[in-house]
């Protein structure tokens, strides 16, 4: 039986970005009549809510490297984890609404409003979206050796024994967790949650046989499957991914409908000028257009976006009520 869940609100590339050069030229104009000189005349802070060397601070670096170099200014990173990114989000919602403090975030910020009885901030009146920068599937994989080969499989086993098989997660509220709480929601199965602290140690233990499914970025899960130590059962994207096209998507698998991306965005705080946002937007979709990012981003296996503002916007509504509802069928609490 097919399950329809909720669609994300599409994508495109950034071949529709602003001219940049235009936006550049105005932006002094357009400022208010208090400020003493064009934006930026200085340095840039770029905060990202989690640790290093995950594909959030990746992508920032990458991107405040090239932005950098297009604004004149130095755009400095500034990883400021814990909380499941809500430290660093409040940090800039708190900060001075004047281009000088950005946010890159990720999954979490469309998740933790549902996750979190209480944030310090309200994530629908304090951040200025910008531009959804990239994207990244999230591949269903079981052991080499499982006798599962297909989502048919496991929906048949898992049905046989409800609660018996096990999938892990890099942690509570994740991803990872949340796709396949969506995937169970909509199948209708049973099976159990082992929470990782991090998904190397979870991959690991996949690999191991102690679990029996995980939903996992092609990022990290993809290497072991390429590496024969995983078996790819379906990607969640919306279509076949490159680089994974034998690979059938959920929705090709009887899903129809699921889609899920670890992602990341460039937000501002609410309040920003719109002349300096305007210029964020197009340098940003500039950023992600140019083949060399895009190459830079296929080898990090990533796809890049570089969305408009206004879409954007739309997609972090459409996201943070998609896993609203999953958390709050699942029960899933963060305190």
């Amino acid at each position: 039986m097919k399950q329809v869940f909720n669609r994300r609100w599409p994508m495109a590339l950034a071949a529709q970005a602003l001219a940049a050069a235009a936006v550049t030229a105005g932006v002094a104009a357009a400022l208010p009549a208090q400020a003493q000189s064009p934006w930026p005349d200085k340095p840039i802070k770029l905060v990202v809510p989690y640790p290093p060397g995950g594909n959030a601070d990746n992508t920032a670096r990458l991107l405040a490297t090239q932005l950098g170099n297009r604004l004149g200014q130095q755009v400095i990173v500034d990883n400021r984890p814990g909380g499941s990114g809500t430290i660093g989000a409040a940090a800039v919602a708190k900060s001075a609404p004047d281009g000088y403090t950005l946010l890159l975030d990720a999954t979490a910020f469309t998740v933790n409003p549902s996750l979190f009885a209480k944030l310090p901030y309200q994530p629908a009146k304090d951040f200025a979206p910008i531009s959804l920068i990239n994207q990244v599937p999230l591949l269903l994989v079981v052991p080499a050796n499982s006798a599962l080969h297909s989502v048919a499989d496991l929906g048949r086993a898992a049905q046989a024994a409800p609660g018996k098989l096990s999938y892990a997660s890099a942690g509570n509220g994740g991803a990872q967790h949340l796709a396949a709480e969506l995937y169970k929601q909509g199948a209708k199965l049973e099976m159990t949650h082992i929470p990782y602290r991090g998904g190397a140690p979870a991959l690991t233990d996949l690999i191991g046989g102690q679990v029996d499914v995980m939903f996992s970025a092609t990022t990290a899960s993809g290497p072991f499957v390429k590496g024969g130590k995983l078996r790819a059962l379906a990607i969640t994207s919306a279509q076949r991914s490159e680089g994974w096209e034998p690979v059938p998507t959920m929705a090709e698998s009887g899903l129809a409908g699921f889609e899920v991306n670890e992602w990341n965005g460039l937000f501002a705080p609410a309040g920003t000028p719109q002349p300096v946002l305007q210029r964020l937007e197009a340098e940003t979709g500039a950023i992600v257009a140019n083949p060399e990012m895009q190459k830079r981003f296929a080898e990090l296996g990533v796809q890049g976006v570089g969305s408009s503002a206004q879409a954007f916007s739309r997609f972090v509504q459409a996201e943070t009520a998609k896993w609203a509802g999953v958390v709050r069928a699942s029960g899933i609490r963060m305190d």
